[in-house]
């Protein structure tokens, strides 16, 4: 049986703009309609291929999410539920794309403060703490949620970055969705993507090549 995209229940923590807890504790739903922050996390998964190409992948959003259906996402992302540490949330990578990483593996990439309305009756307001995960493996090889992804997307980074940036109007990758054990190729724009003020998705592109490159010092 397929489970819902969310539980509009779901328990979180408000906290202020500075991430300071307030001691409230609020529905999912009730949050996203009074505009309260809170915390999220975002795991991406970059890697290199069999052919020494480097990638990056990102999920495509359920069709039932309640905010940006269908948009190009984080590989991972989700909420801190209430009174959660990062090693609970971690739960999200193996309840979205099947996989359990070891914590150890994640690189830490910086806090993201996020804020949108693009959609009516949801002022979403989010602290985000921002991951890297290596992983080399093909998108066979991930178990997708069908509740959460439409699909998991793999790009080249090299064509990704200069797309991102605005040199190009289309961007080639493979896709693969819940249940199937083959990838095909997908044609992308920029509309795919969720829209950011803050070129979030070229800063990570970026981000993702020099850890890849093996540089020390990488923030988003």
């Amino acid at each position: 049986m397929m489970t819902t995209a969310q539980d509009p229940s779901e328990p979180f923590d408000v906290i202020t703009a500075h991430g300071t807890p307030t001691g409230r504790v609020k529905r999912r739903a009730d949050v996203h309609r009074d505009g309260d922050w809170h915390r999220a996390i975002h795991v991406w998964v970059a890697g290199v291929d069999a052919h020494d190409s480097p990638f990056l992948v990102v999920q495509r959003r359920s069709p039932g999410k309640d905010t940006w259906p269908n948009r190009f996402d984080a590989t991972v992302g989700g909420h801190y539920r209430a009174g959660e540490t990062l090693a609970d949330t971690l739960r999200e990578v193996e309840e979205e794309i099947g996989i359990i990483p070891d914590a150890q593996h994640l690189r830490p990439l910086g806090v993201r403060i996020c804020a949108n309305e693009a959609q009516p009756g949801i002022i979403d307001r989010e602290i985000q703490d921002v991951f890297l995960l290596r992983d080399d493996r093909s998108l066979t090889e991930f178990r997708l949620n069908p509740a959460e992804l439409a699909a998991l997307v793999s790009f080249p980074l090299e064509t990704l970055v200069p797309f991102l940036a605005g040199e190009a109007r289309e961007i080639q990758g493979q896709a693969i969705t819940p249940g199937a054990t083959r990838m095909t190729p997908i044609i992308a724009g920029i509309d795919d993507f969720i829209p950011t003020v803050d070129r979030y998705f070229l800063r990570m592109a970026i981000a993702a090549q020099r850890v890849l490159l093996g540089e020390p010092y990488v923030v988003v």
